[in-house]
Parts: structure tokens; sequence; C-alpha cells
């Protein structure tokens, strides 16, 4: 008796290990009904955009439909929550957005661990925010606008996709070093925010540059800056804040895909060579581009890297920017 009880942790760990096998390689027929593509934030933002250019070639190259659905609400939780606690079948994805790298230092409580809930599948996209102001107000450039806010210390509004979102931390960040106040109006996306900036009920904003560069291109909202490095490539008339007075400054957004944690290693693998190939497209590069994104395509190991490195860049900002968490 006893040596069958000492043979029963092998036996355990035998099976275990034989499951762990056979779960790897149980869905040959993968994708085998419609998958869910989960945004955190509402219709209208950057995510959103991002997940509605890639979800139609993506569902093609994977034979079955992508379909996306915003869950947006309490910093981009909601919806990351959607995902985490999704089983881990591959038909529920999350289009990560920079929040899910920025909400550890925001929130006291955050319903997922970004690292160890997630399977990171890839990059999509890395975009620059716009510095975008509504025509009423009377500056045309950076330097205007700093120069006209030292004058109206916390008397001029800027919208945001949220708390602690990125660009409600891109333009704490432009105000920490621009050495001036404004008044902060969140709301529950980039696309609810800009609604409200076009209407002139708010007066600044930093939306992704593929949510802004649309409406600077028509008119309807005057781009200052771009908060990148480098010029973007579907605004090249637009300078850097860097460059148009506040030198050093640099904050970029980035949407990425993820499943669950526990997700096969062979989905995961399926997931990311269709969706890198799908960015390889003619006439999706050019779509993003446009507006000035740039396609990634990283692997699954280089992304997980990356919001790892954006978790400790953007600790740091709200650290220095004062914010406490909530």
């Amino acid at each position: 008796m006893a040596s069958r009880r000492a043979g029963l942790p092998l036996l355990l760990l035998a099976s275990g290990a034989f499951w762990a096998l056979a779960t790897a390689h149980a869905q040959p027929n993968y994708p085998a009904r419609p998958i869910r593509l989960v945004v955190p934030s509402a219709p209208g933002g950057g995510t959103d955009i991002s997940a509605r250019i890639i979800a139609p070639r993506l569902g093609e190259a994977l034979g079955q439909q992508v379909v996306v659905e915003n869950r947006p609400g309490a910093g981009t939780m909601i919806g990351g929550e959607v995902v985490a606690r999704a089983p881990p079948d591959g038909y529920t994805l999350l289009m990560g957005i920079s929040t899910l790298a920025i909400n550890p230092a925001m929130y006291r409580k955050v319903p997922y661990d970004a690292f160890k809930d997630f399977a990171p599948i890839s990059q999509v996209v890395s975009v620059p925010n716009i510095l975008v102001t509504h025509p009423s107000l009377p500056v045309k450039s950076v330097k205007e606008l700093v120069a006209l806010a030292k004058t109206r210390p916390g008397q001029i509004n800027f919208a945001s996709a949220g708390v602690g979102t990125n660009p409600h931390l891109s333009m704490e960040l432009f105000l920490a070093m621009g050495g001036i106040r404004m008044t902060h109006v969140p709301y529950r996306g980039s696309g609810q925010g800009v609604i409200d900036l076009l209407a002139g009920h708010v007066s600044v904003m930093t939306p992704s540059a593929l949510t802004g560069i649309p409406h600077v291109k028509n008119g309807r909202l005057r781009g200052l800056g771009v908060t990148s490095a480098k010029r973007a490539g579907g605004a090249p008339d637009i300078p850097t804040i860097a460059e148009a007075g506040v030198r050093g400054y640099e904050a970029v957004q980035w949407f990425g895909v993820l499943a669950p944690a526990g997700t096969s290693r062979d989905v995961v693998q399926r997931l990311h060579n269709e969706l890198v190939r799908v960015l390889q497209l003619k006439e999706i590069q050019e779509r993003f581009f446009a507006d000035g994104a740039e396609p990634v395509g990283s692997t699954p190991e280089a992304f997980a890297t990356f919001i790892r490195a954006e978790t400790v860049k953007w600790a740091k900002v709200v650290k220095d920017a004062g914010i406490k968490p909530e």
C-alpha cells in the first residue's frame, strides 16, 4: 500500500504533464467559430479604430469572423477584466492599450495582473498623440498655448480618454514640462472627448493621431504638435512638441492583441502569424501610415518585454506628476 501511495504523486505528475501536452495541441481546427476582439474603450478612439482596421482582414486570414466588442469604463479595466477572466481558448482577445502598463501606477486595485493574466500575441501599432485645440482658442503654436496658459492658470480645460489613460498622462507630462496648469475633464474614451472638443465644450486634448489627424485635415481642429520624437507620416507639416518648444518631450500610445493567460502556444502562434501577415498588407500599412500610426508586428516575447518597460516608464511619469493612485 505504501509503495502505491509513494507512486501516486508521480502518476499525477505524469497525468498532469500528459493533459498539459494534450491541451496545447487540442485545437487542430482552431478557429471553429467567430472570435471576439474586446476593445476596452468607447467607439471612435484610437484603440477602436485600430481594432476595426485589422479585424476584417484578420477574420479572412483565420477563416472566421472577428467581432469587435466595445467594453469601456474604469480606465479600460472593465474590458481588460472581461478578457482576463475569459476561457483561454483563443475565442476572446483583448485589443490592449497603453493603460495596461499605466493602471498599476494609477489604481491601488487592478482586477487583473498585466503580466500573469494575459498571453501577449503582438503589438499592432505605435501611435503618437497629437496636441489639438478648438479653433476658438486664440493660439496657433505650442509656444502660444504655453504662453496663454501661463496667463490663465487652471482656466483652460483639457479633455482625455479618462483618468490615467495615455492621453491624460501625455497632457500631464506636457503641463509639467511646460510649467503650466489646466483643468482636466475626463471622458469614457477619446471618441467622447473629441466630440466635446469639436463642439467647443473643452479647448485642448491629446488624442491619438488616428483620432485627431482626420479632424485637423478637415479643419475642425487645430494641430499644434505630435507627441512622438519624430513627425507623424500622416501629418508631416505638424512639428513634434519637442521641436515646437518643449524640449525633451515624448509620449506615444500603443495598441496590441493579447489572449487570456493559459491559451495554448499553438493558438497564440497561429494568431500571431496571421496578425503579422495582416499588418504586412499594403492596404493596412497605408491606412495606418495615413493617420500617423506605425505598424509593428512584434513577437509575443518582444511584446511582453515591451509592456514591462512601459510599466516602469509610466510609473515614473505618474510619480513625477504627483498623481495619487485611486
